[in-house]
């Protein structure tokens, strides 16, 4: 059992442990003598020469003794757009749905993050085609509203098997129907249907072509999708997307499995880097701290 499926046993509360995740990350961020997270400068930029002193946040200089520059709210509000690939391959390990409950979790905290700094934002699913596709709004009810969509796709047991995820034709189509110069970003653990990654990257390419900035999260279960943690004994493995079958014992191709996995997120990443592509790995079994870092990163780089 990961960590969040052991926070959810024990609190049995989507939005409530989403909430609760996200103002126990902040305040932590708080007391760190780092603040180059801190949600609160999200509304603010250092000040240079030539700006207006008039302008200037003495509060936050009085906590920082640096000078701070408020910023007008057209210059704050952003436009996000949150991106979950709900294929069948995101339901595995299937005992538990980890990589679709660990995405949409995630999701949850981002969308609640995005609120608290005034953002709007929307969620949209997607397998074969694109599927539920809410508004851009940043209203509490809005709020309330997406992490009912979310928790319900995270809590569906067979419904989604051998839906093929096609994540280029359905992030093409989702380039264009995004509002311009909006932050997508998605969660998929990569396995699309055309099996080339030349594919995906193109259509990542169309959304900054859009002018949209781009932050991947490439969701995956370490245990057994990188290091192969199975009994050492013929095991009949199922493609869940295809219905394929092939019988292994893991131990005598971990090695060489790993490599492969290893060498192909490896260009994914090096790719991504040269068209300023955000691509972060994101395993399952640790918490989503490392989702909220990433997205304040990023969302800090655009202010």
């Amino acid at each position: 059992m990961n960590i969040l499926e052991q926070e959810l046993k024990k609190i049995g509360h989507f939005e409530f442990l989403a909430k609760q995740t996200v103002d126990g990350f902040i305040t932590g961020l708080h007391k760190s003598p780092y603040h180059g997270f801190s949600v609160e400068f999200s509304e603010h930029k250092q000040y240079s020469t030539g700006d207006s002193i008039r302008f200037v946040d003495w509060k936050v200089f009085a906590k920082t003794d640096k000078l701070y520059i408020k910023k007008f709210e057209e210059e704050t509000n952003l436009r996000c757009r949150i991106l979950l690939d709900v294929s069948s391959s995101m339901y595995y390990p299937v005992e538990n749905n980890g990589k679709i409950r660990f995405s949409s979790f995630a999701g949850a905290c981002i969308a609640y993050l995005l609120q608290k700094q005034r953002d709007a934002f929307g969620v949209s699913f997607f397998d074969e085609k694109v599927g539920f596709q809410s508004q851009v709004k940043s209203t509490s009810a809005h709020l309330s509203m997406l992490f009912g969509e979310l928790e319900k796709i995270s809590d569906q047991k067979g419904q989604n098997i051998n839906l093929k995820s096609h994540v280029t034709e359905a992030i093409h189509a989702l380039a264009e129907s995004i509002h311009r110069r909006s932050l997508v970003v998605i969660f998929s653990d990569m396995m699309d249907n055309s099996s080339e990654q030349e594919n995906i990257l193109n259509a990542l390419l169309h959304l900054k072509h859009n002018k949209h900035e781009v932050l991947i999260f490439h969701v995956y279960d370490s245990k057994t999708e990188l290091n192969l943690d199975f009994e050492d004994r013929p095991i009949e493995f199922v493609d869940i997307e295809t219905g394929e079958k092939v019988k292994l014992v893991t131990q005598e191709i971990k090695d060489q499995y790993r490599k492969k996995i290893e060498e192909s997120s490896r260009e994914i990443m090096i790719r991504c880097a040269q068209f300023k592509i955000d691509y972060v790995r994101a395993d399952i079994n640790e918490g989503v701290e490392k989702i909220l870092e990433s997205y304040l990163v990023k969302r800090n780089k655009m202010s």
